[in-house]
């Protein structure tokens, strides 16, 4: 095939060069583009983010409240409950938690939280019943009207976590157990390591104990209660991390299954619950076991009359035959 004058092909090896160097720009080009496509909100799946316009930041707004996330930390417990309730009515397939999710609680409900994303004293419901809550959510007082008054937001200080684990072939090592917990909560959940008081097991039950009172929390350390919340939702399978991050506890290499989650709240101040806060079983209860104590007494002081009853007849009976008896 004749050329042209002054023209000459590269050769082979240099046309492959020159291919590999234009496929290396095609892909340094395309790279950024595809980063500032991926704007997701790690630890919050229930958010909706977007760019203010080409390599602009990423801002992730939480379903239901429309607050603003920091996606390099916890969201707070307030605002995940409020998007479980929006996702599920929007049909986004959220899970609703089990009975046991929340302990002593009513279960999941449409929360009130402030501009901070924590829960506000005062808790409503759409027929107007009101209640105070804890910290974490938790209801703490009886019902009433929208007339009651919850004067502060008291702070749950000590969390304890019950939990079971699946039969293994041998029980855990406590101190492996131990490290291993903690390195989940530091890892996955931040939640600084003098938050996590203690890890109890006895096969199969584990316990985790945290305690973190107002003093203790500065800026920036993640909240106990955001933390116990996160890693329920794991154990139940229903993670919060976005792209279903794989929930993976391992002791030593050995998997760890997790089932029957607990979670028990202890308050700076005490509950303030009165009798109606009582089911009716334990009324039922109650009430059997006082007839049960009544009826009691009263067969009790029936036999006793009874037998003081005998006693006199007996007496009068020998006090006739002694009469009758010679000489008296």
């Amino acid at each position: 095939m004749a050329r042209g004058p002054g023209l000459a092909l590269p050769s082979p090896p240099l046309l492959g060069l020159l291919l590999g160097l234009l496929l290396l720009l095609l892909a340094a080009t395309t790279r950024p583009a595809a980063a500032q496509d991926n704007c997701t909100c790690a630890t919050n799946k229930m958010t909706l983010c977007s760019r203010a316009g080409p390599g602009g930041r990423c801002r992730c707004l939480a379903l239901g409240s429309g607050l603003e996330v920091d996606c390099s930390k916890l969201t707070s417990k307030c605002l995940l409950l409020k998007a479980r309730m929006h996702g599920s009515k929007s049909g986004r397939g959220l899970v609703r938690p089990s009975q046991h999710a929340i302990v002593d609680n009513d279960g999941l409900y449409d929360p009130d939280c402030d501009h901070e994303g924590r829960f506000k004293a005062r808790q409503c419901n759409q027929t107007a019943e009101c209640w105070c809550v804890n910290s974490v959510g938790v209801r703490r007082t009886d019902k009433g009207d929208q007339t009651l008054r919850c004067d502060e937001l008291v702070r749950t200080h000590h969390i304890l976590i019950d939990l079971r684990h699946r039969p293994a072939a041998r029980a855990f090592n406590h101190s492996d157990l131990d490290a291993a917990l903690r390195r989940l909560f530091r890892e996955r959940y931040q939640l600084h390591p003098r938050f996590l008081e203690a890890v109890h097991y006895e096969e199969p039950t584990i316990q985790i104990e945290l305690r973190q009172n107002a003093s203790q929390k500065a800026a920036g350390d993640v909240d106990i209660a955001d933390a116990a919340y996160y890693f329920e939702r794991d154990v139940k399978g229903e993670s919060l991390f976005q792209g279903g991050d794989r929930f993976d506890v391992r002791v030593r290499g050995e998997p760890l299954h997790l089932e029957r989650t607990l979670i028990y709240y202890l308050d700076e101040k005490p509950p303030q619950f009165s009798m109606k806060r009582l089911t009716a079983g334990l009324i039922a209860v109650i009430v059997v076991v006082v007839v049960a104590l009544v009826a009691g007494v009263v067969v009790l002081v029936i036999t006793n009359r009874r037998k003081s009853g005998k006693y006199k007849k007996v007496e009068i009976k020998e006090l006739g035959e002694l009469r009758k008896e010679p000489g008296l």
